[in-house]
């Protein structure tokens, strides 16, 4: 019997899959539990047309991460930070902070959890961090902290 996953199952796949399981297993389990509806030729069509359709957003936002990463490998931003007795920061430059100065001298909406510190920032000086555009997609730009 062909079933469509209407959720994951453990050991059998992932919502939205095509799948052959036994006529018992899917009549008295899947089925009565809503976890898959019956393999009928427009369910199976509806199920390739949404695979095709997210296939597509997913071909997409691809290509925009690489469009975005393209454009942050010209970035350099300058954070003017407040420095105490000594030369030390007060506080850090975090992502926040770096998202908001790539809107205001670039006007680029980066989210500030796709930037990546890898130590925190805590002193005057060019640092390089990653922004992560999409999962697999990341670029690296140029950070100045100066006195401000």
């Amino acid at each position: 019997m062909k079933v469509i996953l209407l959720q994951d199952v453990k050991k059998l796949g992932k919502k939205g899959e095509i799948v052959e399981v036994s006529d018992g297993y899917g009549r008295n389990y899947l089925l009565a539990r809503k976890l898959a509806a019956p393999g009928t030729s427009e369910n199976i069509n509806d199920a390739k047309q949404k695979k095709a359709a997210a296939d597509h957003r997913a071909q997409v936002a691809s290509d925009e991460a690489v469009v975005l990463a393209s454009e942050l490998k010209k970035v350099e931003l300058t954070i003017p930070v407040r420095i105490g007795e000594g030369g030390k920061v007060f506080g850090a430059v975090t992502g926040k902070d770096i998202s908001d100065a790539a809107k205001r001298q670039y006007d680029l909406d980066l989210d500030k959890r796709k930037v990546e510190i890898k130590e925190p920032i805590k002193a005057l000086g060019t640092y390089d961090v990653i922004i992560r555009a999409h999962p697999a997609i990341t670029s690296v730009i140029k950070v100045h902290v100066v006195e401000g």
